[in-house]
């Protein structure tokens, strides 16, 4: 059959027609002689990111995969045209999500990056529509045995060492935390938990209040949940939601901060001791590197201190407390050393429940999925429903 209509086309007299066709065949029976798991050459690699927002410096989040992407193409040396970007893709839209995801593919996507909570389900669906496209999806649990993937960070490392710089820091023993998502997210509150298991290694006596503003991005609501935990007497406040707006709020009232997503001390520079950040060209340029050499599994991958995977930006060395460095440079020795990683033995909750067992880890399902409480110095400040 695939003869028959050449010939057809032949007879008509129209050889630019045909010869279109014949380079539109020859396309795609290359990329069908593609699949995961065999090598593709580094100059026919193509990548496509779906952003949930725009790309500046103060996107935060956005930016800081974008960071990892440019990381990615520096050390690949991967050219302009072979990234992909699709931008303010927004998760609580399916159709939307699927559309851009199935744009990519249509130009030529051979990797999906999709790093937001809420594109789990399309890569899911996808995956299986388009088996000859590899699906990387950060933050969530699903994954196939074939071309579907996730991908984190062990951020509750680094959110641990910044408990410390707050710690140390405070004068008030109150620490503010404003967070995006409740105890129903187990990435927020297991950051919040680690956090504050950091603040009590250096600082038993203080208190985290949180105060949930139910968005990723929200700077006025960030603002507000800020300008709130100042007025409890917070002086120090840290943050995992998208904007700077809490460290700039923390500026306005001259206490202190801890970032997230990128150094905010540009942002911030009078009120930032460090940032809580994910270094994810780390994993960007291991998973095209993967598909490269033709090594790519859909193993999920967990990066962690050791790797760089997770970190915390240089101490501000005017605002940290004296010592603070020292602190932070030994927990993360036994941290990355082995013989600590936060989440271990019996830990009492805010409503006096006991979580885990003496001399034993969490496992990494729990510490990802089942944090659905906070430890016992946290405080909770919004509304009871």
């Amino acid at each position: 059959m695939r003869g028959a209509p050449m010939k057809t086309i032949v007879r008509r007299g129209n050889p630019v027609w045909v010869l279109g066709l014949v380079l539109l065949l020859s396309a795609c029976q290359d990329r069908d002689a593609w699949k995961p798991g065999m090598p593709l050459a580094k100059e026919k690699v193509k990548i496509a990111v779906i952003y949930p927002n725009r790309i500046d410096e103060d996107s935060g989040y956005d930016y800081a995969h974008h960071m990892g992407i440019l990381q990615m193409r520096r050390e690949l040396e991967l050219e302009d045209g072979q990234i992909i970007q699709k931008l303010n893709v927004f998760e609580e839209d399916a159709g939307m999500t699927e559309n851009a995801m199935k744009d990519a593919i249509r130009e030529g996507a051979h990797i999906i990056i999709a790093p937001s909570w809420g594109y789990m389900d399309a890569c899911e669906k996808l995956a299986s529509q388009f088996p000859r496209t590899i699906f990387a999806h950060s933050m969530g649990y699903k994954y196939n045995e074939s071309n579907f993937t996730n991908y984190f960070g062990r951020i509750y490392q680094a959110r641990y060492l910044s408990g410390i710089a707050a710690g140390l820091k405070t004068q008030t023993r109150r620490i503010g935390y404003v967070a995006a998502m409740g105890k129903d997210n187990s990435e927020v509150s297991g950051g919040v938990n680690a956090f504050a298991l950091g603040v009590e290694r250096v600082n038993p006596e203080a208190r985290i209040y949180v105060r949930i503003t139910y968005n990723w991005y929200d700077p006025l609501e960030e603002t507000l949940a800020a300008d709130y935990l100042i007025n409890l007497g917070c002086d120090v406040i840290a943050q995992h939601c998208n904007t700077a707006a809490p460290q700039e709020a923390a500026q306005r009232a001259g206490v202190w901060g801890i970032g997230y997503n990128t150094d905010m001390s540009r942002n911030a520079p009078g009120a930032v001791l460090t940032s809580v950040v994910l270094n994810w060209g780390v994993y960007y340029t291991r998973l095209a590197r993967s598909v490269i050499d033709g090594t790519f599994t859909t193993a999920p991958y967990l990066g962690s201190l050791r790797e760089g995977m997770v970190g915390i930006t240089p101490l501000a060395p005017e605002l940290a407390a004296p010592g603070t460095g020292e602190r932070i440079a030994a927990e993360r020795d036994r941290i990355t050393g082995g013989s600590f990683d936060v989440f271990e033995g019996a830990l009492e909750t805010n409503d006096g429940r006991v979580i885990g067992e003496a001399g034993k880890r969490f496992p990494d399902r729990a510490i990802l999925r089942d944090i659905h409480w906070y430890y016992r110095t946290v405080i909770e400040t919004n509304p009871s429903p």
